[in-house]
């Protein structure tokens, strides 16, 4: 009898342990990179609302839309805030261009002459980023891993500590904040370190998602100050065009680098793509449950999970055997349901772990990335309406480009690809800047000097 209990024992936790893992929803996607062969997962029957609710999941949502929205919106108003409260952003009489702009603006310049110099500026710039471009994916597609490494680490050097010094330096002279420089270096270099970990290895996803933003930031300040004002204007309507020629054109750069990502399953640059839902753990904590904590309640709360070994105490020792030196039959039967009760924890556990990088997966492949490039060229619409020092252009500007981004979520969850997310934005942008600089707001301001109220 004590033989079959023992046996009935086991195969009721081997049961339940089954029925425990079985629970799980297996999650279905239709990305090949997931089986070798290209072909989808095999998924158990579930009723028409589970599947209803499936399909759903799939598309992009209100919670897609705010988890872009949010992080869009901070960035663009710390760029505004920065342009209105600091005046070195927008103060350009110095004459400090960056060396890819080397015809400057001039008072004496007829309108021919503006135009000619503004193209010329908004031409060699395009060069260098398609050139820049072209030289990533031939990187990318030749493996050089080490070299794409170095030079993304030099870059956000540059960005963390040194942008960041700039940006700290006139924020305090603008607002008459007194500060040593001692401890000013200690600061910058908490943020930079915390920064190159957070950008380039693991870290939680909210500290993340910060430094993105506040790189994204800097940048856009950067161009916003070292850009003529002309050239600023129509490059932007040039790295929208550009933008939608190098992700949707079959040879383009971005497609290209896009398709050799998705062949080799890698994730593009982590450093360089804001991403809504992915979080980085450093480790993972096995939670019991039920059943696993009710089996160990015979055992020692010393014993650490999922650990097959037998006890090597002494005192372990002298409650498995008896006077005799010989194990009874229920002790026996004791140590080896304890035995298959710790054989079902590092079950329950492995495949815990197993769900957990399934949902994480699953969590990558539905939420919403962005690149940063984006994040900054927004940011640089939206700062260089707000410097025109009208807060109606301002919130038009900020509106548009919230508008295009919308739609461009909408066709996203349409066509399910990679998509552009910089031509819609940009160019309701545009239109809505100029139109409410140049004709909505000296139309408001007419009325109101006549005091006509409509």
């Amino acid at each position: 009898m004590a033989n079959y209990t023992e046996m009935d024992n086991m195969a009721d936790l081997r049961n339940n342990s089954s029925t425990r893992g079985g629970e799980e929803d297996v999650p279905v996607t239709n990305n090949s990179r997931d089986e070798p062969d290209g072909g989808a997962r095999r998924r158990p029957q579930q009723p028409a609302g589970d599947a209803e609710e499936d399909d759903e999941s799939s598309s992009y949502g209100p919670k897609h839309v705010i988890m872009i929205f949010v992080p869009v919106s901070l960035c663009m108003l710390v760029v505004i805030l920065t342009v209105v409260s600091v005046n070195y952003y927008t103060d350009q009489s110095g004459g400090n261009y960056l060396v890819y702009t080397p015809f400057h603006p001039d008072v004496a310049d007829t309108t021919a002459t503006s135009v000619g110099k503004t193209l010329l500026n908004t031409l060699i710039i395009m060069g260098v980023v398609i050139v820049m471009t072209v030289f990533l994916v031939l990187l990318y597609k030749y493996k050089c891993y080490k070299i794409i490494t170095g030079w993304l680490v030099v870059t956000s050097l540059i960005l963390l500590f040194l942008f960041s010094y700039i940006y700290l330096e006139s924020v305090f002279i603008a607002y008459n904040v007194a500060f040593d420089y001692i401890s000013l270096a200690i600061f910058l270099w908490n943020f930079g370190c915390v920064g190159m970990f957070c950008m380039h290895w693991k870290a939680p996803l909210r500290v993340q998602q910060a430094y993105h933003i506040v790189i994204s930031a800097l940048l856009a300040l950067v161009f916003i100050k070292y850009l003529p004002e002309w050239t600023l204007w129509v490059f932007l309507g040039v790295i929208a065009v550009w933008d939608l020629i190098a992700v949707l054109c079959p040879h383009g750069p971005l497609k290209i680098l896009v398709n050799l990502a998705h062949e080799r399953n890698e994730q593009i640059f982590p450093s360089l793509i804001y991403s809504s839902t992915v979080a980085y753990t450093v480790g993972t904590v096995d939670t019991p449950t039920e059943d696993s904590e009710d089996s160990n309640e015979d055992a020692s709360s010393s014993r650490p999970l999922n650990t097959s070994s037998a006890y090597t105490t002494h005192e372990s020792y002298n409650t498995r055997y008896s006077n005799t030196g010989r194990p009874s039959g229920d002790q026996t039967a004791s140590s080896r349901r304890r035995q298959t009760d710790t054989n079902d924890e590092a079950e329950n556990g492995a495949v815990v772990q197993q769900n957990d990088r399934q949902e994480e997966e699953e969590a990558e492949d539905k939420g919403v990335k962005l690149g940063l490039g984006d994040f900054i060229f927004y940011s640089v619409l939206v700062g260089k309406a707000a410097s025109s020092g009208d807060w109606a252009t301002t919130l038009a500007a900020y509106i548009a480009i919230l508008m295009g981004l919308f739609f461009t979520l909408m066709l996203l969850a349409i066509f399910k690809k990679a998509l552009p997310a910089l031509p819609i934005s940009i160019f309701f942008g545009l239109i809505f800047n100029f139109g409410t600089q140049y004709a909505i707001s000296p139309f408001i301001t007419t009325l109101a000097a006549q005091q006509v109220f409509i």
